[in-house]
């Protein structure tokens, strides 16, 4: 038996005339508020008031941005502003490198790194277990050389040295 499946599901329905309910929410409640401002405070003061109530209505009504509703931009803002921010870089240990240690490293043998002769997914594969080993802090300090982490040997490759 086929059954057939609504297309247009993100669509919300017109309830009241060309408008959404939130859509009336909104405008009802903005023209609501420019009301009340109208009635208890002087012209004076209430017009600048009305226009950013009924400014603010309209955008939370109709405007889009970025294709996403306008409450969310705003939801995004507001918790941007009261939450904590964090910011990291340089997510590297810094060591002081004296002078015999820098000769050191010179003679220290080099790390093997693929070439492009061999296969991309064996390179591929290489490249992702050494992010994951520097990520999660497994590698040790010895294996750092020039910023490379050195591969994994295998239980065939330890036994051969």
């Amino acid at each position: 038996m086929q059954f057939q499946v609504p297309q247009f599901i993100e669509v919300e329905d017109k309830i009241f005339g060309p408008l959404t309910f939130k859509q009336f929410i909104y405008v009802a409640g903005g023209a609501g508020a420019c009301y009340l401002l109208w009635r208890v405070l002087p012209l004076f003061l209430a017009a600048p008031l009305i226009l950013g109530v009924g400014g603010l209505s309209a955008s939370l009504a109709f405007f889009q941005f970025n294709g996403r509703p306008f409450i969310l931009a705003v939801e995004h803002a507001f918790f941007y502003f009261l939450k904590t921010k964090l910011y990291l870089w340089n997510n590297e240990k810094k060591k002081v490198v004296s002078k015999t240690e820098s000769t050191s490293l010179k003679t220290t043998p080099q790390v093997y790194i693929p070439k492009l002769s061999d296969s991309k997914l064996h390179e591929l594969a290489w490249s992702l277990d050494i992010k994951e080993r520097i990520a999660a802090g497994v590698a040790q300090d010895n294996e750092h050389v020039g910023g490379v982490v050195a591969p994994i040997l295998t239980a065939r490759q330890a036994f051969v040295r």
